[in-house]
């Protein structure tokens, strides 16, 4: 498989928070945003106070540049949680943590969330004993992941639970190591969102 070179760290200070597009990069002192706060550029700061839709545009920016999603499929996201019941932004939002690619990334099987597509649309991810090609499937509680039983497979995902051996695992996901899996123990809260971010902001800007 070739090696995957992930998105440029300005993305990060752009946005003013970490989006974690560079893998175990962005938890060393190597990360572009611990290295320099500001965006890049000469002129670093705008003066003035950004418009409502200005603060809602780049927060939908944010959570869509997080999870690596097109506008299209951000979209339509959306418009599948306006259907479920209850809060529409903590369903967006819990939809988009239960992405295959999110799950296999938080679970450590790959180095960052692109790594994590790749892997899923070159076969290497099962679920439930059945292939997934698709980055965007939604897994559910009580499901089971696991890599293609090979060797090449295998030595890569071990390779990446040791290179992120100690990142805390959310609390919906029980890895196991050997063989390695991925145990869906329940569907994730509000609280156990990986990034943080204002959905009404989200909602209130797609609601137009």
């Amino acid at each position: 498989m070739a090696r995957y070179i992930g998105p440029k760290c300005r993305l990060c200070r752009r946005e003013g928070t970490k989006l974690f597009l560079k893998g175990e990069r962005c938890f060393t002192p190597k990360c572009a945003v611990t290295r320099r706060e500001s965006p890049p550029g000469m002129h670093t700061w705008r003066h003035g106070k950004p418009s409502q839709y200005s603060a809602q545009l780049r927060e939908k920016q944010k959570v869509k540049r997080y999870y690596g999603m097109r506008e299209r499929s951000f979209r339509r996201l959306f418009h599948d949680a306006e259907r479920l019941p209850g809060n529409t932004g903590e369903a967006l939002v819990a939809m988009l943590e239960r992405r295959l690619d999110n799950a296999v990334y938080l679970a450590g099987f790959a180095a960052s969330r692109a790594a994590a597509r790749q892997m899923i649309c070159h076969g290497l991810v099962f679920v439930n004993d059945h292939r997934v090609d698709v980055a965007s499937f939604l897994v559910g509680q009580d499901d089971v992941i696991r890599p293609k039983n090979d060797e090449t497979t295998l030595k890569l995902v071990q390779g990446n639970l040791e290179l992120t051996k100690g990142r805390q695992l959310p609390s919906w996901i029980q890895v196991t190591e050997a063989p390695p899996g991925i145990l869906v123990r329940t569907l994730p809260g509000r609280d156990e969102i990986s990034v943080e971010t204002r959905e009404q902001m989200i909602i209130e800007l797609l609601s137009k």
